[in-house]
Formats: structure tokens, C-alpha cells, sequence
């Protein structure tokens, strides 16, 4: 049995634990459930400003009242432990489901993604920013029931300062690049994260890799956010839009993401799937999943590796050694040798030392002169040599420090120009460097085929160095907006795409809810594949339609009537049965409403247009006119003409098959004779 926080939840046992914090499950005494206990490690909470900022942090994250958010049942202080009491989820996180999988299918990719965003999206309603969107905090629970965790702990633990390097190195493969240069964050900066998880779960990892914090940081603040081969164009393009550097061009909030997400999914046809539910995670996970082991609160949580104890062996003791002897050491015998081989049973007595004897010295006899030239000769080189020796040393010493130092430490840019991106990453990664990949447009060179390196190929470099590849992304595409965006972003998302965006009055439009000068459409519409710099018009909104009267059509064409009518906002629509028109010179009768009436609401602005192809007419007297003008009169008659004998437009008109003032039914065939 574990201890208890405040004589109310016991804590039972380790379910996991990252840098900042160890999650235990409890039990909460009081109300008779299961919970989750998350417990700040010490060195946060030593910090009274850290303490204040968790407490208001888990207020906030408490009023969240959503289905894919983890419940925040409580947050106390006991003595030195700072906790926090949430919904217990039997389990697993999406990092667990990663390291299983590998990646996940699009249709399942999106059925995690969505209860994610909707979460999120909840919480931006709310004026609260997650922070802190990684796979470690989207737990998947019984059933494939997804939720998200630790709403507001990352802001408390940013303002605070205090951070370990695996909690960084696991944070910033998701961090925006607003929050790597700035620290500021909003709902944006949770689509970007939310955006770079969708990328791990369609390609398997994270787009940006690296040794340090730091080199991963900085791909996110230059580089865009690779393509991923293999999915349809509209899921990366999604992705891809959600991951801009510039917030700008992101959707606003997890709202319009989630929109965004539901409209790919439903042009792509891919129905909900159920979420697997992962099983324990690899011991290689950062945040390792443990056993159930008793732990008392405030105790050192245990080790996932017992200590190594040194094991002491007993010397073996070889013949003639005493105890303390060690294998090598011999012995000194004080008494007599043994007898020399081959004779047995004698013995040898010692023979006394002898006094050693010096030479005899002539003591009268003098030393020999030295020749002080000489001495200074050989003194000079002695020296000579000594030096001699010591220059040599220092010089193999530091040619030697000089190739440890150099040896290994630089290798050469391969070639990647032509190949694909996968080819590419991995030669340069083989080549020991940091691939940094920017996604260009390109008129000629397919999408995913490399197009250059900087520095280009054959350069020396030290290891771990970036190189950028500049892949292609084949012809743009002319991007999808949200209708009502302001010109500003979807310039610079047309921009972004190797596109110019222009405008034409005369294409702009009424719309009924969009702000006049807003963005209502595009033309060519989203999706189409144009040259780079290719126009791209907006077309912008010109407000709900004025409230004009129904201008007077009758006796127009029908082309004429119909143009008329759209320019004054309203929306023409053909009569049927035998008031719609014949074809485009049919002549209009009326109009419903009436010519002059005020149409009343934005949505009403329907005319119904009525022709008058049943009505006689009186046939004119063509004889003695040019058969090009009686042609046209009889045709603005409503009738049909046929010419017989001269048909050349010079040609006088001698005779009509039907008599002058003649009434006949319109469109009946008259025939005029030249001559």
C-alpha cells in the first residue's frame, strides 16, 4: 500500500514517467475511484512562482468539458509534493501506437487526428493554447477512445524556466517556429503541432531529425515541412498547409483545421476507422511504461535496473603459496638451496663471501691532462643531440595531435542532384551530415526529384554539418483558401505555392455573408496545375447584392434579358412549359416579379423570365426589298425564312409564300422568292 496526498488519494504504483513529472495510478479514497496521479518532480516544484503558475494552469484546464480531454478532477500540495488528479486512462499514448506500427494508414491517421483537433478546438473557444501537441500527450484509451492530456502544464512549466534536455528534445520536434524564435504561442502554434503529428503518423517519423535540440529547432524556423510520398496530393497538401512558417498562412484554429481534415476526407472517401489500442511500449520510449510497483509518495520512484554489486572471488591458492600471496609472487627460502640435480642425498655447505679486492693504485702516479677544447667539443654535442632528440619529439607529438584531431572529422557532399528525396536524405545522412530539405516549385523537374545541394557536391565539410537540399515539387498548384480570408493571406499563400496573385474588378462578386473586399473564390479554381508565376485571380466580395427594382426585359432576347438581370444582382431563371424560350432570339414577355418591383431580403432575388414563342404575328410585306433586309425583317418578326431561286443578298425579292398581313404563329416558315 502506497502513502496518501492530503489523507485522500493513495498512490498505488507507476504508470509512467517523463523528465518533468512521474504518473501514478491512485485511487481516490473519498469517492471510491480510480485515478491518475501526476506528481511535478522536485526541482520544479522548489519554485513558489512555479507553484502558483501550476495552480491557476490546472484551474483553467479544469473548466475544459470535452470528450477528447483528459478530466482534471483536482490539483493540491502536500508538503513538498505538487499533484495533479486526473481521469485515469487504461492504455496507452499514440507514441506507443508509432513505435508498434511504424506509421498508420490515412484513413486511421485522420480518426485519431480529428478527436484531437476537436479537443483543441474547444480549448481555443475557451482562450486556452495546449502548448505542448506531441503523441506522449494524446493518450488512446479502451475501444480506441482518444483523448488529450496536460492542457496548460506547458505554459507553467515554460514560464518557469527550468527544463531538462530530453524533455526539450522530445518538445521541439513539434514546436512552431514562432515558438522557437519568440516563445509566443496561440492556436496557430497548436495547428502546427497538431500538423507535424499528422506527418509522423502518414510517414512513420517526425519531418525534422537531429543529434541537438538546437539543429532540430532550426529546421523548423528554415525549412518547409517536406512532402510525403506515397499519400494522395490533397492529404499533403493539408499537411503541408497546417505546417507553414508563417502563422499566417495555417489555419486560425483547430476549427478550421478539423473543417479542413473532415473536407480532404470526404473527397478522398475515407470513412472513419477505429483506432488500435497500443500495448506496452518499447523499453527504448522515452516515456517508459512500467510494471505496477508499489511506490510511497516522496520515495525515490525505483529504477528500471537494479544497481550493478561488485562480486568479490576468492584467490585460488597455487602450491608453496601462504595466504595473502598473489598468483606471481615467490617465495625467499632462509634456509640451505636444494641439492644440484642428479646428486641425492648430499648436502652443501655455503661458502663464506669473499672479501672484494680494489686494484692497486700507484699512489704516486698523476691523472692525464684533458684537453679543454676537446671537453667543450663534446659537451656542445651532447647537447646538441639532447635538443636535437626534444625538437624531434615535440614535432612527432604535435604531428600527431594535429592528425587526431583532423583524422575523421570531415567528409565530402555526395551526390544527390537527380535522385529522389528518400535517396538523398539517406546519402547525406550516410555521409555522416544533416539533411535540410526546402520544397520549390519547379516547371521541369518532376515532384520529389532533387534539383540542387548547398554546398553542392564534392565539398568538404565536418561532420554532422547541414547540407540543404532544394527538392522540387513538380508544377504549383493553385491552393485552397477558406472563403472570407483576408487578400493579405491568400496572397502570400498563392505566393507560397510559386504562383502571383492578381485582381480583377470585373470578376469580383455579391455574396451574401462574406465582407466586401474579402476572398470569396479563386480562378482557376483550387487544385488546378499551373507554371510558375502563372495569375492567379481573387475573386473578392462585393457585399450582399443592392436592392435594386426589377429592370423592364420584355421584348429583349433572351441573352439580353438574362445579362441585364444578373448585373442588377438578381438571379434569372427560365419559365417552363410554353413560356420557356426557344432558343437565345426568343423575345421576352414578362417577368415575375413584375419590372419595378423592390425584391425584400438578401436570399430573394429569384426572376422568372416568360417568352412569347405561342404568339401570332402579322406577317410584313417583304416584295420589292434586297433578300438580305426582308430576311431580317421577318426573322425580328419571330418567323423563319427560307430563300428560293437567287438566294444572294442583292437579290429583290419578287414574291412571299405567305401574303402580307397575314397573322401566323410565331416561328412558322415563311419562303421569299429572288430574282
Amino acid at each position: 500500500m502506497g502513502g496518501l496526498l492530503e489523507q485522500r488519494y493513495r498512490v498505488d504504483s507507476v504508470l509512467a514517467r517523463g523528465g518533468m513529472s512521474t504518473v501514478y495510478r491512485g485511487r481516490d479514497t473519498r469517492l471510491d475511484r480510480d485515478v491518475a496521479v501526476k506528481v511535478m518532480d522536485p526541482h520544479l516544484t522548489a519554485d513558489p512562482a512555479f507553484v502558483a503558475r501550476f495552480e491557476r494552469e490546472a484551474r483553467a484546464a479544469a473548466q475544459l468539458h470535452h470528450p477528447a480531454v483528459v478530466s482534471v478532477h483536482d490539483q493540491g500540495v502536500d508538503g513538498d509534493q505538487v499533484y495533479l488528479v486526473m481521469e485515469l486512462i487504461d492504455g496507452g499514448n499514440l507514441r506507443d501506437l508509432l513505435n508498434q506500427r511504424g506509421k498508420l494508414a490515412p484513413a486511421v491517421a485522420l480518426s485519431v487526428l480529428g478527436p484531437v483537433l476537436s479537443a483543441l478546438g474547444a480549448a481555443h473557444r475557451a482562450g486556452l493554447v495546449h502548448r505542448d501537441v506531441k503523441p506522449e500527450n494524446v493518450l488512446i484509451g479502451p475501444g480506441g477512445q482518444v483523448k488529450v492530456a496536460d492542457f496548460g502544464l506547458a505554459r507553467a512549466i515554460a514560464e518557469n524556466g527550468v527544463t531538462s534536455d530530453s524533455e526539450i528534445l522530445g518538445t521541439v520536434a513539434y514546436l512552431s517556429p514562432e515558438q522557437v524564435e519568440t516563445g509566443a504561442a496561440d492556436a496557430r502554434s497548436d495547428v502546427y503541432s497538431a500538423g507535424i503529428v499528422l506527418y509522423e503518423m502518414l510517414a512513420g517519423a517526425a519531418p525534422y531529425r537531429g543529434e541537438t535540440p538546437i539543429s532540430v529547432a532550426y529546421q523548423h524556423v528554415n525549412s518547409d515541412v517536406p512532402s510525403i510520398p506515397g499519400i494522395p496530393l490533397a492529404l499533403d497538401t493539408l499537411v503541408r498547409k497546417a505546417t507553414r512558417r508563417d502563422p499566417a498562412l495555417r489555419p486560425p484554429n483547430a476549427d478550421a483545421f478539423l473543417a479542413e481534415l473532415e473536407r480532404v476526407g470526404a473527397e478522398l472517401g475515407l470513412s472513419p476507422q477505429p483506432v488500435p489500442v497500443p500495448g506496452t511500449a518499447p523499453e527504448n520510449d522515452r516515456t517508459v511504461v512500467m510494471r505496477p510497483v508499489p511506490v510511497a509518495v516522496g520515495a525515490t520512484p525505483p529504477s528500471v535496473a537494479e544497481a550493478t554489486r561488485p562480486v568479490v572471488q576468492k584467490p585460488v591458492m597455487a602450491p608453496g603459496m601462504t595466504p595473502g600471496m598473489t598468483p606471481g609472487m615467490t617465495t625467499v627460502s632462509t634456509g640451505p638451496p636444494p641439492p644440484p640435480p642428479g646428486v641425492a642425498g648430499t648436502r652443501t655447505m655455503p661458502r663464506p663471501e669473499q672479501p672484494r679486492r680494489r686494484p692497486p693504485q700507484n699512489r704516486g702516479q698523476k691523472k692525464p691532462k684533458v684537453d679543454p677544447v676537446e671537453q667543450e667539443r663534446k659537451r656542445r654535442k651532447k647537447l646538441f643531440l639532447i635538443w636535437g632528440s626534444v625538437a624531434g619529439v615535440l614535432v612527432l607529438l604535435v604531428g600527431l595531435f594535429s592528425w587526431y584531431v583532423g583524422a575523421g572529422r570531415w567528409t565530402t557532399v555526395p551526390a544527390v542532384v537527380g535522385q529522389s528525396e528518400q535517396n538523398a536524405v539517406r546519402l547525406v545522412q550516410g555521409a555522416d551530415l544533416t539533411a535540410l530539405i526546402d520544397k520549390v516549385p519547379s516547371n521541369d523537374v518532376p515532384n520529389g526529384q532533387v534539383i540542387s545541394s548547398d554546398p553542392a557536391q564534392g565539398a568538404e565539410l565536418r561532420k554532422n554539418q547541414p547540407v540543404k537540399i532544394t527538392v522540387s515539387r513538380g508544377r504549383p498548384v493553385v491552393p485552397f483558401v477558406t472563403v472570407g480570408v483576408e487578400v493579405e493571406a491568400a496572397t502570400k499563400e498563392i505566393e507560397a505555392a510559386g504562383l502571383k496573385a492578381v485582381k480583377d474588378p470585373a470578376k469580383d462578386a455579391f455574396h451574401d455573408t462574406v465582407p466586401i473586399g474579402k476572398v470569396v473564390a479563386l480562378d482557376p479554381r483550387p487544385g488546378t496545375a499551373l507554371t510558375i508565376d502563372s495569375p492567379v485571380t481573387l475573386v473578392l466580395s462585393k457585399g450582399p447584392s443592392p436592392r435594386t427594382p426589377v429592370p423592364n426585359v420584355a421584348g429583349k432576347t433572351k441573352n439580353e434579358a438574362f445579362a441585364e438581370l444578373q448585373r442588377a444582382g438578381l438571379e434569372p431563371v427560365e419559365a417552363g412549359g410554353e413560356d420557356a424560350a426557344e432558343n437565345d432570339q426568343s423575345r421576352v414577355a414578362r417577368t415575375d416579379p413584375a419590372a419595378g418591383t423592390v425584391l425584400e431580403g438578401t436570399g430573394n432575388k429569384r426572376v422568372t423570365v416568360f417568352f412569347e414563342n405561342n404568339r401570332e404575328v402579322e406577317v410584313p410585306d417583304v416584295s420589292r426589298q434586297k433578300v438580305r433586309e426582308a430576311k431580317e425583317e421577318l426573322e425580328r418578326a419571330g418567323l423563319k425564312v427560307k430563300v428560293e431561286f437567287n438566294k444572294s443578298g442583292n437579290a429583290t425579292v419578287v414574291n412571299q409564300s405567305i401574303p402580307p398581313r397575314t397573322r401566323v404563329r410565331r416561328g412558322t416558315e415563311i419562303i421569299i422568292f429572288g430574282l
